[in-house]
């Protein structure tokens, strides 16, 4: 099956369960879409016990897309380029020393907390497993997803200073996170004995620290381009030559592409840039063009985070370990929130239960699945694929149909 066939038929699946759930369901898209694939993939199952065609297909279509290649390496830079250029970036800069603080030391508090926990747990469940594997699995579920987060805060009703913590952190945690599961991987792979301390930095600092220094480079050429003309048509296309070059500068050099997509984003999309860069219509042109490229992208990620079911072993010891997994995940995130949240509470003026908020509104999404895809058989990784789907989907449904209440009802509380 050819790639423009695959595309279509994952567009054509996106437009008809993107107007089922707008029709009927009424949930925000991404939990909508994911919700409507997984009950059609369970439907195509129980039918092929009729008829396999469909079965086959969806099976074809999975078995021909790589999901960690089509995420990482090519959506996922789009998704965080549009997530930052409509990213307030004043309330950024005033919230940037707690977002800096969730996004690198609140991702490794909570690898080494989720690693350890269910290190022990799956111990108890007599599940042969290393530490370190277990510590992959805390590298690749801590940090939260850009993209299921800012699709479900805009319908939630999310304080402006919170929604920026929020936001601002899975911006950037998830370029860090990525960066974290690598630098493990890489020493599972090569063993601990043969990783120095020194390898460990120069990775974390080349791929986090360069990639953020080419999104500052991408930003100011394409700031200075457009500044340059005043062409709406010929603007929009710089800042898509821009994700697209930088992603491809990124992968050669070993930099963190999301890093520099986020660091671009937010230099092009800050308020005193566009005054000076763009035109009023060149503003609506390229904010509309990357936003109606999120939403398809959006779309068909969530589509093909339900279909992912497929590939799953669905051993009911492997589910239950993916349950105990949902509450340590929590509670990892909540402690790992604790200090950086306690350190500028009275100074940023935090609104209530931000470290409650923050927890439930954290929310793992495709980046996860597409890091727990990249495991080799060595490292378990049918039990941590499943457990990873298990936390994403009680994450994005339960936990992103349920953040706006929680929201509302403190909201009421501090009113009072």
């Amino acid at each position: 099956m050819d790639t423009y066939v695959i595309a279509t038929i994952l567009i054509f699946l996106a437009a008809i369960f993107g107007y089922i759930n707008i029709k009927f369901l009424k949930m925000p898209n991404t939990i909508g879409l994911m919700i409507i694939t997984i009950i059609f993939t369970l439907g195509v199952l129980l039918l092929s016990y009729v008829d396999p065609t469909l079965l086959n297909l969806e099976k074809s279509i999975i078995a021909n897309i790589d999901f960690k290649t089509l995420l990482l390496d090519e959506m996922l830079s789009f998704l965080l380029f549009a997530g930052a250029l409509h990213t307030n970036f004043e309330q950024l800069k005033i919230q940037r020393w707690p977002i800096l603080l969730f996004s690198t030391l609140g991702v490794l508090t909570s690898t080494f907390l989720v690693g350890g926990m269910m290190f022990f747990i799956l111990q108890l469940f007599n599940f042969t497993i290393d530490f370190i594997y277990c510590l992959l699995f805390g590298a690749l579920i801590s940090p939260t997803d850009p993209i299921a987060v800012l699709g479900i805060l805009k319908k939630a009703g999310v304080p402006k200073k919170l929604e920026t913590k929020i936001v601002g952190e899975s911006l950037f945690n998830d370029g860090v996170g990525v960066v974290v599961f690598l630098t493990i991987f890489q020493i599972a792979k090569s063993g601990v004995s043969n990783t120095s301390v020194l390898d460990v930095i120069q990775l974390f600092g080349q791929e986090v620290f360069g990639g953020i220094v080419l999104g500052l480079v991408l930003g100011w050429i394409s700031y200075r381009l457009m500044k340059s003309i005043n062409d709406y048509d010929i603007e929009v296309i710089i800042t898509l030559a821009a994700v697209m070059g930088g992603t491809v500068i990124a992968q050669k050099l070993h930099l963190s592409a999301p890093l520099a997509m986020v660091t671009a984003g937010l230099i092009i999309g800050n308020d005193r840039v566009r005054a000076s860069s763009m035109s009023e219509i060149t503003e609506r042109y390229v904010d509309k063009f990357w936003e109606l490229l999120d939403i398809l992208l959006n779309a068909i990620l969530f589509v093909l985070i339900g279909m992912e079911m497929l590939i799953l072993v669905l051993d009911g010891k492997y589910i239950l370990a993916g349950c105990l997994a949902i509450p340590i995940v929590l509670v990892c995130r909540y402690i790992s929130l604790f200090l950086p949240i306690h350190l500028f509470k009275e100074k940023l003026e935090f609104v209530p239960k931000t470290n409650l908020i923050m927890t439930w509104g954290g929310l793992r999404g495709g980046i996860s699945i597409a890091l727990a895809l990249s495991l080799t058989s060595e490292m378990n990784r049918d039990l941590i694929l499943v457990i990873t789907y298990v936390v994403v989907v009680f994450s994005i449904i339960v936990q992103g149909l349920t953040v706006g209440n929680l929201v509302h009802k403190y909201k009421e509380k501090t009113h009072q």
